[in-house]
Formats: C-alpha cells, sequence, structure tokens
C-alpha cells in the first residue's frame, strides 16, 4: 500500500500500552463481510458496514472501501455531480488519485495517505473524479469513502472543506515498533490527528506488521470498529480470525487488541485495518440516498431544495 509510510517506527512517539486493571478490553461481539458492489460511474467498492446494525455503527453511516482495482487505460472513474445534505464526507486515498469540486468552492487533488474532508451540512453539490491524465494512462486506485452523520443542531451548518495532506497525518507506533498508526482524525493514546469534526470520532489507519499484536487504548465513550484493507490476523484478546473485506463491532470497554498472522511468505503479509470510533448522536436518522436526516419530513425538504436548486449550481467553469 502507497499509504505514509516510515523506514524506522521505532523513531516515532509510542502508544503505551493500556493497563488491563484499568481500561477492560472490549470484547469482539461479531465479524461481518462486506459484500461488493459498484458505485458512481461503475468503479468497485466494498460496502465495509452491511448488515451490521446502526446501534453498533452511530455516527457513522455508511464505509465503502473503492477497489483496489488496476484500471487499463481510460477505465479510471468516478461520481458525477450529486447532492448531500446533513453529514460528512471523508475520501481517504491508498493508492491513485481523485479531485473533488463542490458548489460552496471546495475543492482540490488527492494522492496517496490524502484525505478530503467535506461537511456537507445545509448542502451543496460535489464531485469526485480521477485526474484526465489518470484516465488516459489508467493505474492502480485504492481508497475509502466514510459518512459521518451530523447531530440535528449542526445538520443546517455552512458546508466546509478540508484537504489534509499525507504530511499532516499524526504517526505512530508501538513499544514495539510492530506497527505504524496513522491518525487521521480524533485522538489516539493523548495525540491528536489533523481531521477537524464537528462530531467526535476517532480515524486511524494502523499497518500491522506479520506476527505482531497491538492493544490501543480506546475511549470508553466511543463505539469501536474495526475493518481490514488487506491481510489476515485476529482481533480481541479471544484471537477471532479476520482477514480483508471484513468488519469488526467491538463491544464496551477501555482498550482494543489485533493481530497480524505470522505467514511472511504471503503476499500481503501485514495487516493493513482502519480503526474507527465515535460518539453515539443517538438521535433518530432519515436517510435516503445522499441526504442524512432525522424526519421523512426533513429528507423531503432536501430533495425538494435540490430540485429547485436550493443546493447551489455547478461551477460555470465545471459545467
Amino acid at each position: 500500500m502507497a499509504a505514509v509510510t516510515v523506514e524506522n517506527p521505532l523513531t516515532l512517539p509510542r502508544v503505551p500500552v493500556p493497563d488491563p486493571m484499568v481500561d477492560e478490553p472490549r470484547k469482539v461481539l461479531g465479524v461481518s463481510n462486506a459484500p461488493s458492489g459498484l458505485e458512481g460511474e461503475g468503479f468497485p467498492v466494498r460496502r465495509a458496514f452491511a448488515g451490521v446494525h446502526t446501534r453498533h455503527l452511530d455516527p457513522f453511516i455508511m464505509m465503502d472501501q473503492m477497489g483496489e482495482v488496476d484500471y487499463a487505460a481510460g477505465e479510471p472513474k468516478g461520481t458525477p455531480w450529486h447532492p448531500h445534505r446533513g453529514f460528512e464526507t471523508v475520501t481517504y486515498l491508498i493508492d491513485g488519485r481523485f479531485d473533488h469540486h463542490d458548489s460552496a468552492g471546495g475543492g482540490g487533488k488527492i494522492g496517496p495517505g490524502d484525505t478530503q474532508w467535506m461537511t456537507a451540512g445545509s448542502g451543496l453539490l460535489h464531485i469526485e473524479a480521477p485526474p484526465e491524465d489518470l484516465v488516459i494512462s489508467g493505474g492502480l486506485f485504492h481508497g475509502l469513502q466514510l459518512w459521518v452523520n451530523l447531530p440535528a443542531a449542526d445538520k443546517m451548518i455552512a458546508p466546509r472543506y478540508q484537504d489534509i495532506k499525507r504530511d499532516k497525518v499524526t504517526l505512530l507506533t508501538t513499544p514495539d515498533g510492530g506497527a505504524l498508526l496513522r491518525v487521521i482524525a480524533g485522538s489516539l493514546g493523548g495525540h491528536e490527528g489533523p481531521g477537524i469534526t464537528h462530531t467526535p470520532i476517532t480515524m486511524v489507519h494502523a499497518t500491522i506488521s506479520a506476527g505482531a499484536s497491538i492493544t490501543l487504548p480506546w475511549n470508553p465513550e466511543f463505539n469501536g470498529l474495526a475493518y481490514v484493507l488487506s491481510g489476515r490476523g485476529t482481533v480481541g484478546t479471544g484471537l477471532r480470525p479476520i482477514h480483508d473485506g471484513q468488519l469488526a463491532v467491538f463491544g464496551k470497554g477501555g482498550s482494543i487488541t489485533l493481530s497480524a498472522t505470522d505467514k511472511p511468505d504471503s503476499p500481503t503479509p501485514d495487516l493493513d485495518v482502519v480503526l474507527l470510533g465515535g460518539r453515539p448522536i443517538g438521535e433518530p436518522v432519515a436517510h435516503y440516498g445522499p441526504f442524512v436526516m432525522n424526519t421523512t419530513a426533513e429528507l423531503q425538504q432536501a430533495f425538494e431544495d435540490f430540485q429547485a436548486g436550493r443546493l447551489g449550481v455547478i461551477p460555470a467553469e465545471h459545467a
């Protein structure tokens, strides 16, 4: 994977191992498989949260693993212009490049290890697409898009765009250097990530070396999710097996444990996993298509506002 790496993780700040007598280890409530599908103009995705009850996901709405796919020349695809209201989209790229433009003036280019954080809030139109030169040449594409809900009080805030470059991501390791921890948002062991969030969350991309095990402190007020991008290993102190395309849901507690299988001859010996946690909002969710609101009446209003052009217009240079 081409996300941020370092030659020697032991040069990084270290996250201390939690005391199990103080920070109770979280049990694994379940492991689910992410089914495959198509999104946007037809790029392949895995639906990471499919089949998982919303009580385990709040404040997260959905997450797609985009790719991993090696496009031939002319094949790279994106999404056409479309609206959003009531939540935030987080696009984290591991391989490839993507362009973003929106009707609120936000926009930028991301490459491996970069993140685009868009707060849709009261509503806007946006587009995500591979740059023209990548469409011509083809190439490897791999990333994630996460939807983070906004509480009712923040549903109609002004849109905001954050461009988080790879050199701004907080890099950490474990005491033995067995893992590289990339903190994109929130806090891990007292170290803050660069993403500014309305809803308190933690998002970490961890690469665990073959044969290594990690136990990380985890905010007891947050839920706990671990989605495997590649590799094989175990989750929890009960060593429950897990592999690529699977999501582990953790129960309550103050720490989470993951291990990578010791198979150095594997094409993906490391365990690459995205760790997510957030403070549950605990409000009704009305979700349909590109809108996430609290009531069906608010959903209807969102569609009416979109159709009336009140969510913005496509900028002239992109029309």
